[in-house]
């Protein structure tokens, strides 16, 4: 086998809300595999961050402000990455939010907002760089799906609404456009430690566990927490010439917990 056909050098790579987290180790390891960096976020503030971090890296990334639930603000921002960087070969989209309300306290308002960012950003993105990887004639989308593409849990009904939508956005995007040698695939991650996430992993006061971080543990195979360094491999994958018959598939990066129905009690 060609060890290139995982190489992704002379591609450009844009990744949305790529300023820290999941976003930035994918931006990362897409670097060390040879592509150019371009990311945006929704303010200014974060793309410093952003810049400031892939700086600390010895990384050269681009960063733009935009917001990618603004269909025109992100047409006009593929056309300047196009005219400052080059086409877009590989786009994931991964800006994301989550609300955790309990449903029949939900406005719809809170409930159209999440669905805005997670399933219709991603809709507008694909839509807007998809012409000119036509044209190329070849083009990789990678949207940042989740365990809640597959499973529900309380307090989540918006985020989990909004991708298992994009699990089928995934799916049709390859039904439209895999005839132009764009293959789109997803990425689900399963629970990953993050500074988002450390509160819930911290010791309690007499030592123990925290109870979620408890129950994280007991129903994943893996018996630990993912890393964002877990998802490198796979993105890397499903961005690179090695992935090309591979299309309208959702890749879990969970540890095995979507296999796993749990220790008997």
């Amino acid at each position: 086998m060609d060890m290139n056909a995982f190489s992704l050098k002379g591609k450009t790579a844009w990744i949305t809300g790529a300023s820290y987290g999941i976003g930035f180790a994918i931006a990362e390891a897409y670097a060390a595999a040879g592509a150019k960096i371009v990311f945006n976020d929704i303010n200014q503030e974060l793309v410093d961050k952003g810049l400031k971090s892939y700086a600390e890296k010895g990384i050269d990334a681009t960063g733009y402000v935009c917001d990618v639930t603004d269909e025109d603000a992100v047409q006009e921002l593929v056309k300047k990455i196009e005219a400052e960087i080059g086409v877009i070969d590989i786009l994931v989209n991964n800006a994301g939010i989550i609300r955790r309300i309990p449903m029949i306290e939900m406005s719809a308002a809170e409930f159209r907002k999440v669905i805005d960012v997670d399933l219709n950003a991603p809709f507008i993105c694909a839509k807007a760089v998809i012409p000119s990887m036509i044209q190329k004639g070849h083009g990789k989308i990678i949207n940042i799906c989740s365990m809640m593409s597959e499973l529900g849990r309380e307090t989540v009904s918006a985020y989990a609404a909004a991708k298992g939508g994009l699990k089928m956005l995934t799916r049709n995007i390859c039904s439209e456009y895999g005839g132009h040698n764009i293959q789109c695939n997803g990425i689900g991650p399963g629970y990953i430690a993050t500074p988002q996430t450390a509160p819930l992993r911290e010791r309690q006061a007499d030592g123990s566990r925290h109870p979620f971080d408890q129950f994280i543990i007991a129903k994943t195979p893996a018996a630990r927490w993912g890393t964002p360094e877990d998802l490198q491999g796979p993105a890397v994958f499903l961005a690179s010439d090695a992935s090309n018959f591979v299309n309208g598939h959702v890749l879990y990066v969970d540890g095995g917990i979507l296999a796993y129905i749990g220790k008997q009690p």
